[in-house]
């Protein structure tokens, strides 16, 4: 298993070992991913929009991610607070992603859809507290 997530962490370029200090908390984790933004539109989800897939209910005064599923081998699982490079304020893990997805992140808008259309598709950070520092803090 430890050799399967290595494996995994390393192609999708994980770094660690690493201290990004942001709004009291500090980062020891990140990754560059692929990040996009989505809506609680049915369009875009099923009939249960405000529903997230660990059944988590988004709010607008929540912000929240929805991560793909290769990014919960390395740590980045349901409520998990995050940094997302160039955004302001932390976001918490709160959705993850459809299986085609890897090393992408997906932010919540609520029903802004143009606001998420103006986001588009970018490469980024995200940044995390690995919970094996924070214990040892």
């Amino acid at each position: 298993m430890t050799k399967t997530i290595l494996k995994l962490t390393s192609s999708l370029f994980f770094l660690s070992n690493f201290s990004y200090a942001k709004n009291d908390f500090t980062f020891t984790d990140y990754i560059k991913v692929t990040a996009t933004a989505y809506t609680s539109s049915t369009k875009e989800c099923d009939a249960s929009p405000f529903l997230a897939a660990w059944r988590n209910k988004l709010s607008p005064k929540v912000p929240s991610i929805a991560v793909s599923r290769d990014l919960l081998d390395i740590g980045l699982t349901n409520g998990m607070k995050v940094h997302v490079e160039g955004l302001e304020g932390e976001f918490i893990v709160l959705d993850k992603m459809n299986k085609r997805w890897t090393n992408r992140i997906d932010i919540y808008m609520n029903s802004d859809r143009r606001k998420a259309l103006r986001f588009g598709k970018r490469k980024l950070k995200v940044y995390w507290i690995d919970p094996l520092f924070a214990k040892a803090k």
